[in-house]
């Protein structure tokens, strides 16, 4: 029977697996690297923060679409959460951590990628279900969206856990990787490539919704009346998404195949020397999505805004602005048109159908 060696700190793990954990950050490194990822874990903080109020705030994003997005935002406050527990035991201080201690600062960054991957997904199939179902708005209602964020969170948590719930290499320091000095290779290897595939299919869903969008798009803009920003209104949001996903993949890809190297007992690869560049990606994910919501969004934007500057429009203002909308997009006699350019955005509503679909969800 194997030894197990729950009761030892984590240099007896690190120092048997040769893994480097920085001693040498000490004296300006360290308060570099501490203020660099205290001002980000800050933008990270306030920036999600606001996209989840304007979403609450905003009655035009009470939609499928704009909840899910806004759980998105809340896997990335989640992940600034881990991030501070990361930079402070890290580096040399990552020698002196207990297992459970160690199990926690890893399983925080686990949960975070997987509520944001999953989140991602969900996201892929509801657009994709609405769109090639030809419906004005999303089949889901607040109950199944609730339902959605709670399966999603419930699949984060399981996947942060699961080294803890026995998948390790405390009683079989043979198999334990050089990044993860306690975490079994095999687990890195079916850790990295589950979430790589992940990423292909929404890659390719994504663009499959995309081309099925553009192409519906292009055929319309000659049948129906409108003006031309109008018309690409479904194109620019299919562009935020996929924007969100493409910063996803390019952020966190990198790390996933240095994971998968170390699960495969690379000895030369030198993933030692890129690890912290490639965190450091990863967090500059969580630290893009905002900005990529307020840059493509103008109205995302316009409510962060108004919410920094403490300051409010007046109702009949707003009353005025949600209805040009649905003025304009009711002109289309086009079924189909009339679903690309207003199911899509999930903001709009036109007609007493529509109402009574809203009401219902």
């Amino acid at each position: 029977m194997n030894e197990c060696y729950y009761d030892k700190r984590m240099d007896f793990f690190y120092n048997r697996t040769k893994t480097d954990t920085a001693d040498e950050w000490t004296g300006p490194q360290l308060i570099g690297v501490l203020c660099f990822g205290t001002f980000f874990c800050l933008f990270i903080f306030f920036s999600n923060s606001l996209v989840i109020a304007a979403v609450v705030k905003n009655k035009r994003f009470h939609f499928p679409f704009y909840y899910l997005l806004a759980n998105l935002a809340a896997a990335d406050f989640f992940a600034g959460i881990a991030y501070v527990f990361l930079m402070f035991n890290t580096g040399p201080v990552s020698k002196t951590l207990t297992v459970n201690r160690w199990f926690l600062r890893q399983g925080l960054l686990d949960t975070s990628l997987t509520a944001s991957l999953v989140n991602l997904l969900v996201i892929a199939v509801e657009r994709h279900m609405s769109i090639m179902r030809m419906k004005i708005h999303s089949n889901l209602t607040k109950k199944r969206v609730t339902f959605l964020i709670i399966s999603i969170w419930a699949i984060a948590i399981f996947m942060g856990a699961v080294p803890t719930l026995g998948w390790n290499c405390l009683c079989d320091i043979t198999v334990c990787s050089s990044l993860a000095p306690i975490y079994s290779r095999s687990y890195l290897v079916f850790w990295s490539v589950l979430n790589l595939v992940v990423f292909f299919i929404m890659v390719v869903v994504y663009i499959r919704i995309y081309m099925y969008v553009q192409r519906k798009t292009n055929v319309l803009s000659s049948h129906t009346s409108g003006s031309i920003s109008r018309r690409r209104t479904p194109v620019k949001l299919m562009k935020t998404v996929m924007t969100v996903l493409g910063a996803f993949v390019v952020c966190w890809t990198p790390g996933l195949v240095v994971l998968l190297l170390d699960g495969l007992n690379c000895t030369d690869c030198g993933i030692q020397n890129v690890k912290r560049w490639f965190l450091l990606l990863a967090l500059l994910n969580s630290v893009m999505n905002p900005i990529i919501y307020s840059y493509k969004d103008d109205e995302m934007w316009a409510t962060m805004k108004r919410m920094i500057c403490c300051s409010s429009e007046d109702k009949s203002q707003e009353r005025r602005s949600s209805r040009i909308p649905s003025t304009v997009l009711c002109r289309s006699t086009d079924i189909s048109g009339h679903y690309i350019e207003d199911g899509i955005i999930q903001g709009t509503i036109c007609g007493k159908g529509d109402l009574a679909d809203k009401g219902n969800s």
